[in-house]
């Protein structure tokens, strides 16, 4: 365990001295002493990163897999704003998952420390205030209180892990992802810590063995070409989604947005297709997703929040979800 446990912080050294000098570049590492990602614009809806004059590229030309629509998320595990769009993207997958497909492609929202001198944020303890606003303007709990407590020193790991869990499967990188998120935003646990990255990973039934194996070795390539990808895409914050057909111009929704921009960048490439009416009842939602906040579960309803968690709360007394009271709200799990 301990030579592990060397072996993993050896190799968080490495990657993020790597990352720093060659995935960035010197005038980067220069711009990120100017600019702070983790100072989301709750306005906007984004978490931006830094972006060089020689930074440039169309998003276009993805090649997920046979489906219509081709999508592309920029993303990162600790992006609030990404948390934030939790509910829209589960109603589209809902409602238009038969015409698209979705490919995670992990941006590297915070390397390090290093370099994080303005902005608003110097320190880890700056985040949590940022957090606590970010979780009212999007009705999602957010506990920003991990970073008073146990403060992450980078998402590069959880990143890399995201990419290890997608190499036993697609489904299994989703539920990695969604778990992860719920540890760091909900329970305040430390996702830069391979012991939490381990206890996402048997939670959500994988091969650890081979889990480990993959975080290693595999995944960190996998890792580095997402960084690059985001680079020469030009891509400057998170969340940033990118919906490509072929023969059709490609629309791209950047930040925060209502449903509507969501299904409007569908229908604008194919505006012929007709959405899925699933069933709202809460069996049925917790059917397709087995954890939901009040916020996710309004949105899937099209209820208000209100009364969304007053169904919720009932439906914790007949024993049939469970709550994890948390700060800023709730989720639920079903039993």
């Amino acid at each position: 365990m301990v030579r592990t446990q060397q072996m993993f912080k050896y190799g968080l050294k490495l990657l993020l001295s790597l990352c720093l000098t060659t995935c960035f570049g010197q005038n980067k590492i220069n711009d990120m002493k100017k600019n702070n990602p983790l100072l989301c614009d709750i306005e906007s809806g984004l978490c931006e990163i830094p972006l060089s004059e020689s930074d440039s590229g169309n998003l276009n030309q993805l090649n997920i897999d046979s489906k219509m629509i081709k999508v592309i998320y920029f993303t990162d595990p600790i992006c609030s704003s990404c948390w934030g769009i939790e509910p829209q993207l589960r109603k589209l997958k809902l409602e238009y998952g038969e015409y698209f497909s979705i490919d995670y492609c992990m941006g590297g929202l915070l390397p390090s420390w290093n370099g994080f001198v303005s902005g608003g944020i110097t320190k880890p303890s700056d985040v949590a205030k940022h957090w606590e606003e970010a979780s009212k303007h999007y009705e999602m709990p957010i506990d920003g209180d991990v970073w008073l407590e146990d403060p992450l020193v980078s998402s590069y790991p959880s990143a890399i892990a995201y990419k290890a869990a997608t190499l036993q499967g697609v489904h299994a990188g989703k539920a990695f992802l969604r778990r992860i998120k719920e540890m760091v935003f909900l329970e305040k646990k430390n996702i830069s810590q391979w012991k939490y990255l381990l206890e996402a990973a048997t939670s959500v039934g994988l091969d650890l063995l081979r889990f480990r194996i993959d975080y290693e070795e595999k995944a960190n390539r996998l890792f580095q070409e997402d960084l690059l990808l985001a680079r020469k895409y030009g891509v400057r914050g998170f969340p940033t989604l990118c919906f490509s057909a072929e023969n059709k111009q490609q629309q791209t929704v950047y930040g925060f947005k209502s449903y509507s921009e969501f299904e409007k960048a569908i229908l604008s490439l194919y505006p012929e297709v007709k959405k899925y009416n699933y069933s709202k009842t809460p069996e049925a939602l917790f059917g397709f997703y087995p954890t939901m906040t009040t916020k996710e579960f309004a949105v899937l309803s099209e209820i208000s929040m209100n009364e969304a968690f007053d169904t919720l709360l009932q439906l914790s007394k007949e024993n049939k979800v469970s709550r994890l009271a948390v700060k800023n709200g709730d989720l639920w799990i079903v039993k």
